[in-house]
């Protein structure tokens, strides 16, 4: 199995068998594409026609990050045209899911409503992080500190 990924800033890859890729280069060669991505302006419908014209044909498509990096309407063309072979989702542009999504209409689309951090250990993980919040708020040691 080969593992590319990519990264606007150019990291330090842990493994020889991991290799930084152009955001291109990316979308020609995964199988299966799996998105991690926050949302600014740059990155609403980063999965389009056009970065789906550039992917493989039966393409999977991966998205636990932020719903509006898909345009749900091309997604849908594309599966409905066999140019993506299935796209799982646990986030949507609006939740809860509309009736008339495009998603709806779909084929092979997998929809799980907003719970990729609900494993237990997620959520034990969760509790952990923030009671050491809280330790350290209270010892004087500030964590996450905005401003």
């Amino acid at each position: 199995m080969k593992i590319i990924f990519y990264n606007h800033r150019l990291k330090k890859v842990p493994e020889s068998w991991i290799q930084q890729v152009s955001f291109d280069e990316l979308l020609r060669q995964s199988d299966v594409l799996s998105l991690h991505v926050i949302q600014t302006p740059e990155t609403i419908d980063l999965i389009n026609n056009d970065t789906i014209a550039k992917m493989k044909n039966g393409v999977i498509i991966l998205n636990t990050a932020r719903g509006k990096l898909a345009n749900e309407s091309d997604i849908k063309n594309a599966l409905n045209e066999g140019k993506i072979y299935a796209y799982a989702t646990d986030v949507v542009k609006g939740e809860p899911i509309a009736s008339d999504s495009p998603l709806l209409q779909a084929k092979n689309c997998y929809i799980t409503p907003h719970i990729a951090w609900a494993p237990y250990e997620t959520r034990e993980r969760l509790l952990h992080m923030t009671v050491d919040n809280i330790k350290a708020y209270l010892s004087g040691d500030l964590k996450n500190v905005i401003n």
